[in-house]
């Protein structure tokens, strides 16, 4: 009995260990994710959009935003904020798509406080993108802005229509609302002297704000460092920026939407010659964008961020005595700005001069002015130092020894011996290299996964005897195609337009494009042969091209005279300019043809424009004035109203540059 009684107890004490083990197992498996300790959350840093209290907190009297597409407003407006400590003011450049803009009527709450705005105009009149929502905000506000001081300086180009039209509209609009205008509105023209604009406004506008502030010059040189220099002897090279814009590898590991701060590596699958003579280089680039995501419309524009010539690049190091492959960093002496440093960093000085550095353009002044303190032969340092002010003979040697003569920064470094700046504080005031913006010349209907790119490489002698390249087309030029596998790349992103071809097909188009200016144009065609080829009524579609010589530069030649026999293009009408004595250009066509006037009056056709502002733009619009006003019987005052009311309707669009 007594054994079986053991057995029964051992039983009953392995059921209940087993039972014991089974339930602790249960237990840890459903419920230890409330016995563990909670990991501790990262919050994530919220973004200050409200600038009045990011100046309560720093302390700062004077903001100034800047609607900029290519840099130059941001520069102007960082130069200001800079400026304001030499009048015992404390001042901040602001992206105003980084803050909120509803708040400007907050600014009186700020003593001695003043937003001043640096805008440019881009396209026909339009904001830049990045002065969208506040321009739109404007439009559509009613806040009293009274006790709001504030200035406007507009970046533009008398070459185009609508000449600074954001700025005098910024200027005109806080005034409506209440606003106090401490100084006249600036208007910059990029097609004469933005600079010399810039400094003479800047030269009077500080005396208005210290008077109406009732403040003085402190005597303190704005010359003063921005940023300071780190130097990284022992670092982690996948730490290390190599020309990506924003994100860090982002080139290694490419995930879209793809955009300025975040362009796509497009593999160049096409790249010929387009003239068959003459001395220049006339081009066709193939960019391949599949599995990119990106979607683009005939007329949009794309945008390729070029490098720099690496001779350049090493003619700086050599000057200088630098190893250009040192890794450094520029960091904001400034902890509360929103720019931590002038480009990527950590990087070494050889990517920052090749990837984020503009070194080929002509040194604006205030680079100059800084840079004078580094010439140790005193007359070189003054004639920096005048070229910088804002005197008449100052201006004159600016505009002659490094506008008119075309002087880049190594071009000074070279014809001043004597001038030998550290080379971080050079990189901290060079502007950043931007991207370059092209007309499409595919159409997305017909290379859905293709953008094909039109363009001329620039290369010329200056007065120096220096050759002058354009630094994008130099370098899409060296694209070359080759079957050994190795493919090359182009960072790109795409850029809407407002350049479109007409809602219904069956509108005809009459489209104007000299030179590169058929870009666009070739998309349009294209688009139109889809468009037939889809059983859809396409309207008459009319091109007037012009080039130098029919043997030479006579671009697409085979393919507009194919389309021109299959249908596709009702007229084909080609200016050949110094194939006879007299020079024949498109608007000399433009004008023989009478029937034009019916197209436009009565059939309610587009009409589109490509190519030099300055000239060839002007040209053609006077070119329709007179149809209107011969065939018409229009006044020229009435065929000038007639021709804009197309433009505001959308049926007479430009896409020109200067």
């Amino acid at each position: 009995v007594s054994q079986s009684i053991r057995d029964e107890m051992s039983f009953s004490l392995d059921i209940f260990l087993f039972s014991l083990i089974a339930g602790l197992l249960i237990y840890w498996f459903f419920f230890r994710k409330k016995t563990e300790p909670v990991p501790e959350i990262k919050t994530p840093q919220i973004r200050e959009t409200s600038f009045i209290e990011k100046m309560k907190k720093t302390n700062r009297n004077i903001v100034v935003f800047y609607g900029s597409q290519t840099g130059t407003a941001e520069e102007f407006a960082n130069r200001l904020a800079k400026d304001a400590q030499r009048y015992g003011m404390k001042g901040m450049a602001a992206d105003p798509e980084e803050y909120d803009l509803s708040e400007l009527s907050r600014l009186k709450e700020i003593p001695n406080s003043m937003a001043v705005f640096c805008m440019a105009t881009y396209g026909e009149g339009d904001p830049t993108d990045n002065a969208q929502e506040f321009y739109d905000w404007m439009q559509g506000t009613d806040d009293d802005l009274e006790g709001v001081n504030f200035a406007v300086f507009g970046l533009g180009n008398k070459t185009y229509e609508r000449f600074n039209a954001t700025g005098k509209y910024t200027d005109k609009r806080l005034a409506e609302l209440g606003g106090k205008r401490v100084f006249d509105l600036g208007l910059g023209d990029d097609d004469i002297n933005l600079e010399e604009d810039f400094i003479s406004w800047k030269e009077q506008f500080w005396p208005a704000v210290c008077e109406f502030f009732g403040v003085e010059a402190t005597g303190e040189d704005s010359s003063i460092r921005q940023f300071e220099l780190v130097v990284h002897n022992d670092i982690n090279m996948n730490q290390v920026y190599t020309g990506e814009m924003g994100r860090l590898k982002s080139f290694q590991t490419q995930k879209p939407p793809f955009d300025s701060k975040n362009p796509f590596l497009a593999t160049v699958t096409g790249n010929r010659k387009l003239n068959k003579g003459g001395n220049r280089h006339l081009m066709h680039i193939e960019l391949d964008i599949t599995d990119s995501k990106i979607r683009y419309d005939s007329g949009d524009h794309v945008a390729v961020y070029p490098t720099n010539d690496a001779a350049v690049v090493n003619g700086i190091g050599e000057r200088l005595g630098v190893d250009l492959d040192t890794v450094i960093s520029l960091k904001n002496l400034d902890e509360e700005s929103n720019k931590k440093h002038p480009f990527p960093c950590p990087t070494t000085y050889r990517t920052a001069l090749t990837h984020y550095l503009d070194i080929n353009n002509m040194p604006r002044t205030n680079v100059l002015y800084e840079l004078a303190q580094y010439a140790s032969d005193p007359k070189e340092q003054e004639n920096m130092r005048k070229m910088a002010s804002a005197s008449p003979e100052g201006k004159a040697l600016y505009q002659s020894w490094v506008l008119d003569s075309e002087r880049n920064i190594l071009a000074i470094l070279e014809d001043l011996p004597s001038l030998n700046p550290p080379i971080d504080h050079l990189c901290e005031l060079l502007p950043r290299l931007q991207a370059r913006y092209y007309s499409i010349a595919s159409s997305s209907k017909v290379y859905p996964t293709s953008i094909h790119i039109c363009a001329v490489v620039i290369e010329y002698t200056t007065k120096t005897e220096r050759v002058f390249k354009g630094v994008a087309t130099n370098w899409l030029k060296n694209k070359e195609v080759t079957d050994n596998g190795h493919k090359l790349t182009v960072p790109m992103y795409v850029r809407r337009s407002q350049f479109r071809l007409p809602f219904k097909p069956s509108n005809p188009i009459i489209m104007i494009g000299p030179g590169t200016g058929i870009a666009p144009f070739m998309g349009f065609i294209r688009e139109r042969a889809w468009q037939k080829e889809q059983g859809k009524e396409a309207g008459e579609t009319i091109l007037y091209f012009g080039c130098r010589h029919k043997n030479e530069d006579f671009l697409y030649q085979q393919e507009l005279e194919e389309f021109e026999r299959a249908g596709v293009l009702t007229q084909l009408n080609v200016a050949f300019s110094r194939d006879q004595e007299h020079k024949i250009y498109v608007q000399h066509l433009l004008k023989k043809n009478k029937q034009l006037w019916k197209l436009i009056h009565s059939n309610n056709a587009h009409i589109y424009v490509c190519g030099d502002a300055r000239n060839m733009a002007r040209d053609v619009h006077t070119a329709f004035y007179e149809i209107a006003e011969e065939v018409g019987g229009l006044t020229h005052t009435q065929a000038v109203d007639y021709f804009k009311k197309l433009m505001t309707k959308g049926r007479y669009s430009q896409d020109v540059w200067s």
